[in-house]
C-alpha cells in the first residue's frame, strides 16, 4: 500500500470514528429530549464513553483512533504523528462530525439544539477553565494507557472510554463536557449556534498540550515509552 493510500485509509477511519461519536453521543442528547428524559444524563454520559471505547477498538489499529482535533495536535506535538497527517486527520474528523449532525437534523429534527455544547448561564470563563482541565485529564489518560508501552496492553479503549463517560457525567451539566472541537463545532455549524463556541476549540487544545508537556516530563521526554 502506498503512503497516499495509507493516509486515505487513516483519514477515513478518523471520519467514521468521529461520525459514530457525534451520531451516538449528540443523538443521545436529542433522543433524551424527544423521549422526556428516558435516557437520562448518566445514560448520555454512558453513550459517549461507550461509543469512544468501541470505536477505539474498531479503528485504533488503523489510524490511532483520535476522533478529536485536540488529540491529533497532542499526538503531533509529542512526536507520535508526522506533521503531514495533522490537517488531513482534522479535516476527516470535522467531516465525519458534520455529516453526523446533518443526519441527526434530517432524521430527528431540530431538537435539543442538536446536542450542542453551551456554557451554563453563558459563563464562558468557567467553561473555558473546565474544558481545559477535562481535556488535560483525557489526553493524560490517552498518553498513559494508549501510547506508553509500559501500560497493560489492550485496556486503552476501556480507560479512555471510561474517562470520557465519567467526565461527561460529572461536568456535562456545566460545560457540555466536550473535550473535542469536532464534537462541538459540528452541531454548532449545522444548527447555527455560535455563541461561545470558540472556547470549545481553545480549551481542549490547551488542555491536551498541557497533558503532553507534563507526560513528557514524567516519561523523560517520552524515552521511557518503549521500556518495559
Amino acid at each position: 500500500m502506498s503512503k497516499k493510500q495509507m493516509l486515505s485509509s487513516e483519514v477515513l477511519a478518523e471520519a467514521v470514528g468521529t461520525f459514530a461519536l457525534v451520531f451516538a453521543g449528540t443523538g443521545a442528547v436529542m433522543v433524551n429530549a424527544l423521549s422526556d428524559g428516558a435516557i437520562t444524563h448518566l445514560g448520555i454520559s454512558f453513550v459517549f464513553g461507550a461509543v469512544v471505547a468501541a470505536m477505539i477498538y474498531a479503528t485504533g489499529h488503523i489510524s490511532g483512533a483520535h476522533f478529536n482535533p485536540a488529540v491529533t495536535l497532542g499526538f503531533w506535538s509529542s512526536g507520535f504523528l508526522p506533521r503531514y497527517k495533522v490537517l488531513p486527520y482534522i479535516l476527516g474528523q470535522l467531516g465525519g462530525a458534520i455529516a453526523a449532525s446533518f443526519l441527526l437534523l434530517i432524521t430527528l429534527g431540530n431538537v435539543a439544539e442538536l446536542g450542542a455544547t453551551l456554557p451554563l448561564n453563558g459563563n464562558w470563563f468557567q467553561s473555558l477553565v473546565l474544558e481545559t482541565i477535562l481535556t488535560f485529564i483525557l489526553m493524560f489518560v490517552i498518553l498513559g494507557s494508549g501510547l506508553d508501552r509500559r501500560a497493560p496492553i489492550g485496556f486503552a479503549g476501556i480507560a479512555i472510554g471510561l474517562t470520557v463517560g465519567l467526565e461527561a457525567a460529572f461536568m456535562g451539566p456545566i460545560t457540555g463536557a466536550s473535550m473535542n472541537p469536532a464534537r462541538s463545532l459540528a452541531p454548532a455549524l449545522v444548527g447555527n449556534l455560535w455563541q461561545h463556541q470558540w472556547l470549545y476549540v481553545v480549551g481542549p487544545i490547551l488542555g491536551a498540550q498541557l497533558a503532553v508537556w507534563i507526560y513528557r516530563y514524567l516519561s523523560h521526554n517520552f524515552h521511557d515509552f518503549n521500556n518495559h
